[in-house]
């Protein structure tokens, strides 16, 4: 009877045992799995119009390891274009979110129910959405134009997005239509992001003068800009400015003045007029801040896009060009009395962002690049 008992005990240890050190290798085991795929980068590019936004945005696109959306907010603005922007914040930012997550199912709001891929704003400019999962024909290692996707990638059905999104480590938007960065607060405190905001900001002046060139396309958005604030036509440009210009104000002292502690190390700001100065080594800067590697292939076609012969003459398109040149057309083409204007009213964004201001025509015409920047700017 006493053998029988032992032996039942055995059996009962030896499955307990058992079970214990099966539970234990599996638990080992989805922890291992968890640690081989690490939780993506979210990346936010965040800038206004024309302060080559659309370029640094390609310098994102095309790694082989992003997954990249160009302004999808566009897409709130045009469809409730009567308010102001301080009012769609909100609609932006949960847009915003949802794109990190990979979830698209938020542009159900701005789409119709046929939607197809072609149909999200400026789509070609993503090569993840011209490779596959999202389009067959290019490789997802392949440098590829915004016209050669247009082509050949347009009709596939608009769930490729999602599908595409959830294969990358890496998720980056450009977004041109935040102005306060304690709107993105509650972004930064979601334990299901890792975002990183990189500030792009470009002298003012070239900006007015871009925007003069672009009018047309940007009065939409200007008057959302702008709101009730709207004056006199001859002064909206102006004004817009103005409010661009504080926008870039508070966001740089959110960002890098007295910041919180869950903004520490996540915050970057970068100069255009930098990035075409020395392509390669700022761009080598936002991806280590990115956690990217920066590849020889990316190294060439940057050098290559920056150091072409083209003026980029054509509005929102991304060609080969002589950047730094390109860049600093305003000094040439923008009136002196203009210059006035808009320093006067962007002058405390120049002086904190380290642009120098212009006293004369005559200055304005023989300063060299160098000086352009005030002695204290990076």
């Amino acid at each position: 009877m006493m053998t029988s008992r032992r032996v039942k005990m055995l059996l009962i240890l030896a499955v307990l045992s058992f079970l214990l050190i099966h539970f234990y290798f599996l638990s080992c085991s989805n922890n291992a799995s968890m640690e081989e795929k690490p939780s993506p980068v979210h990346i936010l590019i965040l800038s206004s119009w024309r302060s080559g936004s659309s370029f640094t945005g390609q310098i994102f696109s095309q790694h082989p390891s992003v997954f990249y959306l160009m302004e999808p907010a566009w897409h709130v603005w045009v469809t409730m274009y009567q308010n102001s922007a301080k009012v769609l914040h909100m609609a932006v930012r949960d847009l915003v979110r949802s794109v990190f997550l990979c979830d698209m199912s938020v542009f159900d709001a701005y789409m119709s129910s046929q939607k197809k891929k072609s149909d999200l704003f400026q789509w070609e400019t993503s090569r993840a959405l011209c490779s596959p999962p999202a389009c067959d024909l290019f490789s997802r290692s392949d440098i590829i134009t915004a016209g050669n996707c247009r082509t050949i990638c347009g009709q596939y059905p608009f769930s490729k997005v999602e599908e595409a999104c959830k294969t990358y480590s890496h998720v980056a938007i450009k977004e041109v239509r935040f102005f306060d960065l304690k709107v993105l607060y509650p972004l930064l405190t979601d334990p299901s992001l890792n975002l990183k905001i990189i500030h792009l900001v470009r002298d003012p002046r070239a900006v007015f003068r871009s925007r003069e060139n672009t009018m047309a396309n940007l009065k939409r958005d200007s008057n959302i800009v702008v709101g009730s604030q709207r004056t006199k036509e001859e002064t909206e440009p102006y004004n817009t400015m103005q409010v661009i210009c504080k926008s870039h104000v508070d966001i740089y002292k959110a960002g890098s003045q007295a910041i919180p502690s869950f903004l520490k190390d996540r915050y970057l700001l970068v100069r255009y007029e930098d990035i075409v100065r020395d392509p390669l080594a700022r761009a080598a800067q936002m991806y280590r801040f990115a956690e990217l590697h920066f590849t020889p292939e990316l190294q060439k076609w940057l050098h290559n896009i920056t150091h072409g012969k083209g003026q980029g003459a054509q509005a929102f398109n991304i060609g080969s060009r002589d950047a730094l040149r390109v860049s600093q057309a305003w000094r040439k083409t923008l009136p002196f009395q203009k210059v006035e204007k808009v320093q006067n009213v962007c002058k405390d964004a120049m002086d904190l962002l380290g642009y120098r201001l212009i006293q004369s025509e005559e200055e304005q015409k023989n300063m060299s690049l160098d000086l352009l920047f005030a002695q204290n700017s990076s």
